[in-house]
This record gives structure tokens, sequence and C-alpha cells, in this order.
């Protein structure tokens, strides 16, 4: 039989791999104050355990603190539950952390009240956390079994593993091969596969694990069927007698090693007397180690002490301090081997010695797993463990809760709600397909009316979540006709909900959806920023620009005006405002633009709400590059970059190819494009599309390819989001003017000027009268220059305000006014380069030349020598904002923004703060 040889070979073996390499060089990175982490994955058994205490045997003497977190299946569904366990021994150093992290990670771990925290600002506070500890002493985090991690600890610490780079901290991570999903949340991270071991290295380890005689034939066929696998070398023997050692040793082919490992730890259990047994599966079911607690059940059970004895005897169990198992695959071997009676019994006696007051939710999902039938009781116990889930901002978890308690519940339309519930929390935590397979499967039974029209609207949701179907416009609408009579509120929401889906699609559906709107509930009084906003997109989109410009300015005053977070109306202001943020375009209003894309971008960061910050950071990216600041518009859409990859979030382009084509850059914005257009999840004629072909005209219009432009421009336009038509009318009257088509251009022009009219705004006026003058010959062409240029100043937009110098110079030098055109071009020439938007400079120097004056060339300035995320510090430093503060708002650690600095003020041969903030940093 083996012996603890095995083991100490085993060790040998795994020391002699290449795999303790990279493991080493991860510390001594750390070590070193260059932080990362490190994925271990292979199948159950094949040494990834073993890897960690190596990591963590190497790192003790080296002066590492050395935290553990072990992931469970049975734990999967407490939020937090893993997370906890790395940093539970870490929280004396919490109050170092700025208020609200403290908040987030008080109110993540129960341990103080509050508002459900975004689940990326305990991310924030977890890696600040970390690097505190790190400051003292380097810090190795081992986390094993991270496929059985709840998901909310899981993407925080994935994200923490992103976020780390000047830090003196390790993060190493056993990930077993069981699925995608694990895959998916660690993906991107460095990963270290490993490999069964060779032929040599496995006869070695079989060797010291059987002592007894061993047939050479049978020898070769344990090691193939192994393959390489040390956990299958080492028990697959000890559940072998002797004699079929000897001779005739066989291993189901059907099995995969792991399968067949699992199979000998369930042999060897199945071998112990039954009270053994019992308590084998109660340690299996509560996989938190509490010795006291594993006392108390066996009691409830009947089950003396000494039972164990034979457990520890075979090697399957010990008992310490804590409750371990040999190995993970012996815990579910046990568990799986047991009768669904005997499972209950277990669930039922842990339920009972669990104290209600102290572990309330593990005690109601232990009473909930011992039932067979339904149980109202259970049921609520499941719920309120829910809404505590919920409240610390476990979605996922509550949603494990909530679907549990709707299959307890006896009462149809009570189960119904729970169901609805469990779904709407599965959309929210990113499972939407499993929500929408939820709404399908779960036995709602009959539907309120109110119910019905919720269940209608999140379905709508959810499938416009995941493929943006033509058909989601319809469905949120019949859902909006649904709640009129039962929740006026919510009703005028829905039908906002359905007109925006319509807009977003494209299609021409905008307009039918927009008639159906007028029809909605009449607001309250006095209307909500939301109603206001739903009765100024109806009625332009059906009547028209002059009809519905008072409507459509009143709302967005409205919430520009909105008081922030101070009531539930400014809350779901709020939740509108990015759709605010778009039609502060439509009427070309730049000051209210600048205004609710600022604000968009403050409230996400306060919150940190990395999930919503992208989208946020990408549309004052662009209201950026519209007021020609496309060094700061480059900065957020870096940060929105960044912010994506360590979250898992989609891409998004939209912001990055209009930075771009305003820069020039033809091959960039062209590759844009491209991917743009080709990817199915965008509608031909939608949002996102449409954004990519005014970029296309922007980028030709500055190139002078006017027809390619024209064509861009014209599809644009054709957009049901009217904000895409109102920047790209402009586009469209200059290319078709040049391409030599005056009639396309009259028709952009008219269009244009309505709206102008209708809007009134600076820039609305200043564009139309740019258009006008394009259009026009003699003196009325240069008094709606002039007129251009001096109402485009007096807006925030200044890269329109160079391009009317462009474009006016050009004309006076074909005027054969060489002088007077000089001048304009000049300043053209200045802006637009100052600017960085270099294709229409370029124009602007072409037409220079060719009045015979040779344009300057542009300025080195020393901040050119820093990378995007550089120069984005060096200006937060530059305003007085501290590391710390710094850190929260770019999510990264304190000593990540001072390794930054360092680099910066390096390259710009400087040695301070004080220095930094009186460099010129464009």
């Amino acid at each position: 039989m083996p012996t603890d040889s095995g083991e100490n070979e085993l060790a040998n073996l795994l020391g002699r791999r290449a795999d303790r390499v990279a493991v080493e060089h991860l510390l001594a990175q750390a070590q070193a104050g260059r932080s990362g982490a490190l994925v271990v994955r292979g199948e159950a058994g094949i040494g990834k355990t073993a890897i960690l205490e190596h990591a963590r045997d190497t790192a003790s003497p080296s002066g590492f603190r050395v935290e553990h977190s072990v992931g469970a299946e049975s734990e999967n569904q407490f939020a937090f539950a893993g997370l906890h366990q790395l940093c539970a021994p870490l929280l004396d150093h919490a109050d170092a952390l700025p208020e609200p992290q403290q908040a987030a990670l008080g109110v993540a771990f129960g341990l103080r009240a509050g508002a459900a925290p975004d689940r990326f600002l305990v991310g924030l506070a977890t890696l600040n956390l970390l690097a505190e500890i790190a400051e003292e002493q380097p810090l190795l985090c081992l986390v094993d079994d991270a496929q059985w991690l709840d998901e909310a600890s899981a993407q925080i610490l994935a994200f923490v593993a992103r976020r780390v780079a000047a830090e003196r901290i390790a993060l190493l991570f056993a990930l077993r091969d069981v699925g995608d999903s694990a895959v998916t949340t660690f993906a991107e991270l460095p990963e270290l596969r490993l490999d069964g071991l060779n032929d040599t290295d496995a006869g070695a380890l079989l060797a010291s694990a059987v002592h007894a005689p061993l047939d050479a034939g049978v020898r070769d066929r344990i090691i193939a069927e192994a393959r390489g696998n040390p956990l299958a070398l080492l028990e697959l023997p000890r559940s072998t007698r002797p004699t079929q050692l000897a001779g005739g040793f066989e291993l189901p082919d059907t099995l995969s090693v792991p399968h067949r490992v699992e199979d000998a730890f369930r042999r060897r259990s199945g071998s112990l007397p039954p009270d053994t047994q019992l308590l084998l599966l109660v340690a299996a079911t509560e996989p938190t180690g509490d010795v006291a607690l594993l006392w108390r059940a066996a009691a409830e059970l009947g089950i003396a002490l000494e039972a164990v004895e034979a457990a520890e005897a075979v090697g399957l169990l010990e008992i310490d301090i804590r409750v371990r198992f040999c190995h993970p695959l012996a815990r579910s071997a046990v568990y799986r081997a047991a009768t669904p009676p005997d499972h209950r019994r277990a669930h039922g006696a842990l339920a009972a010695a669990i104290d209600p007051q102290t572990d309330p939710d593990r005690r109601a999902w232990h009473r909930a797993q011992s039932i067979l039938g339904t149980d109202e009781d259970a049921a609520a116990e499941l719920e309120q463990s829910a809404d505590r889930a919920r409240a610390r901002g476990g979605l996922a978890a509550a949603a494990a809760f909530l679907q549990h308690a709707a299959t307890l519940t006896p009462d149809h339309a009570t189960r119904a709600r729970r169901a609805l519930e469990a779904a709407r929390a599965k959309h929210e935590a990113g499972a939407s397909e499993s929500a929408l397979e939820l709404l399908t499967t779960a036995p709602l039974g009959p539907l309120a009316p109110l119910q019905r029209a919720h269940l209608d609207l999140l379905r709508a949701q959810i499938v416009f979540h995941l493929n943006r179907g033509t058909e989601v416009p319809d469905m949120l609408m019949d859902a909006a006709k649904a709640f009129a009579p039962l929740d006026a509120a919510l009703s005028r929401e829905t039908y906002l909900h359905a007109l925006d889906a319509a807009i977003i699609n494209g299609g021409g559906d905008a307009v039918r959806i927009a008639e159906a709107a007028l029809a909605a509930p009449a607001p309250e009084v006095p209307p909500r920023p939301v109603d206001l906003l739903l009765d100024g997109l109806a009625t332009t989109l059906t009547r028209g620009h002059p009809a519905g410009a008072p409507r459509l300015q009143l709302a967005l005053a409205a919430f520009r005006d909105c008081p922030q977070a101070e009531s539930v109306q400014s809350s779901q202001s709020d939740r509108w405002l990015w759709l605010a943020g778009r039609n502060a375009v439509t009427v070309l209003d730049d000051e209210l633009l600048y205004v609710l894309a600022s604000r968009n971008v403050q409230l996400a960061r306060e919150a940190g709400a990395l999930a919503t910050l992208p989208a946020a950071l990408n549309f004052l990216s662009i209201t950026l590059v519209l007021m020609g600041d496309l060094a700061h518009a480059d900065e957020l859409a870096a940060e929105a970059t960044v912010i994506t990859q360590a979250t898992g979030g989609v891409p998004l382009r939209h912001g990055r190819v209009i930075l771009n084509a305003w820069r020039g850059d033809q091959a960039e914005t062209t590759a844009l494009n491209a991917i743009i257009a080709s990817d199915g999840t965008y509608p031909d004629e939608g949002v996102e599309v449409s954004l990519a072909r005014y970029a296309m005209a922007v980028l030709h219009n500055g190139l002078g390819n006017y027809s390619v432009a024209q064509e861009a421009a014209a599809r644009a336009c054709r957009s049901d989001e009217q904000s895409i038509s109102s920047a790209g009318l402009p586009e469209l009257i200059e290319a078709s003017v040049r391409a030599g088509e005056p009639e396309r251009a009259a028709l952009a022009l008219e269009q244009l000027s309505s709206r102008a009219d209708a809007y009134g705004t600076s820039w609305a006026l200043g564009l139309a009268a740019r258009s006008r003058a394009l259009a026009s010959t003699g003196p009325d062409a240069e008094k709606n220059y002039r007129e251009a240029i001096e109402r485009l100043e007096k807006s925030r937009m200044a890269s329109d305000t160079a391009r009317a110098h462009l474009v006016y110079g050009e004309w006076l030098r074909r005027e054969g006014r060489r002088q007077d055109a000089r001048k304009r071009l000049r300043t053209a020439h200045q802006l637009l380069s100052e600017m960085g938007v270099e294709a229409f400079a370029e124009r602007a120097a072409r037409e220079l030349r060719a009045t015979g004056e040779h344009p300057r060339k542009r300025t080195t300035q020393p901040a050119h020598a820093l990378t995007t995320h550089e120069l984005h510090i060096a200006r937060l430093v530059a305003t007085g904002a501290t590391s710390r503060e710094i850190g929260a708002q770019l999510f990264l650690s304190p000593r990540t923004i001072e390794a930054h600095l360092r680099s910066i003020f390096r390259k710009l041969g400087i040695t301070s703060r004080r220095q930094l903030k009186e460099l010129p940093l464009r």
C-alpha cells in the first residue's frame, strides 16, 4: 500500500519541474516592487495545489506575508465569501483607506450597513488594502480552486490582478478545468498550464507509492491510463487490492482521469462504517472547516465523535483547528456518492447547528437544501438572505437565493414574484442568458396584470441586451401599454426605453414608436426630467425640430438643474443622464453637452461604477474632441479602455474612432470602422454604425476626399439618432459643396438651418452660418463666414471655430485675396495644429503654401515625451491632487501612481510636483 514516501516523491518531482521557475520569478518580481499575477491551470490532481504550496514555502522564508483563499463549490452562492477569506486577516489596515472604500468593503462583508457598493469599488478597496499591507512587507495571495469562487469574489480578484503594478504583491490562482466561466473571468492574466508527468517521473512516483509487488505490464498500464496525473498515480492504487497490482490491474476506460480519481475516493469512503460515512457527508456539505459546527451537527444526528477515526485512518479527513479533506476531489466524491435523503439529513443537521443570529444566510441555505417539497417559512428566509446579499452588492448570490426560494414557495403568486426577482437579479449580475432561461422555464403560473407587465419588460430588456433584437421596441411598447393603467410613471419610462431601443437599432421604427409614446399616460405634476425628455423626443421625431425644440430644451435644462443624489427623482434622472447628454448634441447646445457629459462621469466616479464609467468617459471624450481638446479626450478614451479591459467589459469603439477621425489618422479610423461594420451585434442603420460613418465623413473631409466624405455623411444622417444627424449635416454640406453637388448641399442646409433656428444656440447658428457660407458666393458668403466665426467663438466648440477659419481662408484665396487668406489660414493652421486635428491642419498648410507662405512647424512640447496615461496623471498632479486621490480616480494604488510619477519626472527632466505645475501640459 502507498505511504507518505509517495507524497515526498511528488514534492521532489514538482520541485524539478520548470513550473517552479515561473512561480519563483513571480515572487522575485513582487519582492522588487513589480507586482504580478499568475493563473496555474490544469485538470484535477495535476499538481496545482502543490505548486501553490511550493510558492508558500518559498515566499515565507523570504519575508513575504502569505494569505489564502480556497473556493468551494457549495460556497459559491455566498457573495464575497472567497474575498472575505482572503481579506479578513487584513482588515485591521482598512482604516487607512478612503472612507468610500472602507464603506464599500464593510458593506460587502456585512460588517456595516449602507447602500450596495459597486463591485469594482470593492475591487479598488481590495487593491488598496493589499497595497497597504505590501508597504510593510511583500504579500503573496494564494487562491486555490478559483473555479469555485463566488462570482463577485472572482471578478474582484481578477480585477485586482489586472490592476496591480508597482506594489510588492504576487497573486497566484489555481484553476481547475471545469468550464468556461472561470476561464473567462481570469482571461488575459498570465497563465501556467500544468501537464502530466513524463513516463519516467510517473514510474518513479508510482514506485514510491506502491510497495507491494507490481507487475511490469500492470505498471505500464497504470502509467498510460493515469496520463501523468500525479494524484491518479498516488490514489488509484490505494483502492486496489494487492493481488490486482500483481497482475490484471484494470482502469475503467470510460472515465476521465479526475473522474477515476474521484471514483477511487468514493470506493475508499464507501468501505467505512455508516456513521463515519454520514459524518464525512456532513463535513463535505459544510466546507467552512468549522470543527465546532461539525461536532454540533454530528450530535444532531446522534453520531459519536469516535466515528471520525476511521476516516482519518484511511487518510480521507484530517481534523485539527480546521476540518480538511485530503483533496477537493475527495470532498466531491463523498457528497456525490450520498443519497438524496442523506443529503437532506446532513443539511438539516447543519441548519439546526448554525446560530440564526450570527449566520442567518448559511442557516437558511442549509435549511432550504434539507426540504423535500415546498415550505414557505424556508422560502421566506431565503428571500431575506437575498435581500441581504443584494444590499452587499452580491447580485449573483441574491439570484441564487431567490431562485431556490421560488422552488420552495407553495403560493403561485408569491412563487411568480420570486422567480421574476431571481431573473432580474441574474440579468443585473450579467447572467442574462440564464435569466432568460429562467423566465422561459420557471413555473410562473397565472400572473396578475402588474406581474405580467414586469415579466414582459424584463424579457424585452434581456433580449435587447443579448442581441439587439429588432422585435424589442415593440416588446417594450407592449409592456408600456400594459403598465399604463397600473403604474403611469413606469409606463412612461418604458415608452422611453422603447423609443431609445428603436433609435439605437435604427431601421425607421423610431417615428412609429414615438407616435405611440405620445399616447402615454399624463406625467405627474410637476413632471420629472425623464417625463419631459419623453415628450421632447417624441414630439421632435413626429412633428419636427421646430415643434419639439421647446420641450427638448426644457427637458435638458431639467436634467442640468436636477439636484444630485438628493431624492428618488434625482436618482431616476441620473439613470437617463446619458440619453440627455446625447440629445444635447441634437439641440447643438455646447454648454449643456459639456455639463451633462461631465456630470455623468462625475457620478460614475463617485459611485465607483466601473461598469458604466467607460461609456461615460467615451461620451465625454467625444465632447472634448468637438471642443478641440484632443489630448484630454485621448486620456479619457485610454482610461475607458483600461477599465474595460480590467473589468472584462465589452470594448467601446465609438469614442476612439471619432477621436482618430478628427486626428486625421486614416489607417486607424478605417480599421475601426471596418471592425464596427462587420460586427453582427450592430444593426446596419444603428447608432454604432452611424457614429462610425460620421467619423469617416470627418476623416475624409479633412483629407479632401469629398465624394467619400459625402457618401459617409449621407448615410450617417439617415440615422434615427438625432444627435448624429445634427453633427453629420455640416459634414454632408461641406462634402457636397466640394464634391460639386450643390442640390444635395441645399437640402441638407435646409434641415440644418431649421434646427439652428429652432434651438438658437451659438454652436447651432455658427454651424448653420458656416454651412451657408460654403453654399454661397460673393458678399453673402463672406458675411456668413464672418458670422460663423463670431458665433462659434462664443461657444466651447473650438474645433468647429478653427474649421470656420479654414474654409473662410480657402474661400478668400480663391477670391484672389491672398493677404486676407493668409491671416485666416495662419489662424486655422495654428489652432488645428495645437489641437492635434492633423488632416485639417495639413489642409490649412497646403492652402498657406499656395498663398506663398510656409506654415510654421509645430513646436515640440515637453509633454509630447509622455504616454497618454502618463500625461493624464501629470495633469491631475498639476491640479494639486495627491497620489491617493489620483489612484482613487484612475482605480490604481497610490504606489502605482508614484511609480508613474517617477517616470514622468525622468522624461520631463524635473524633480518635483511644483515644477510639473509650471509646465504646459497639452
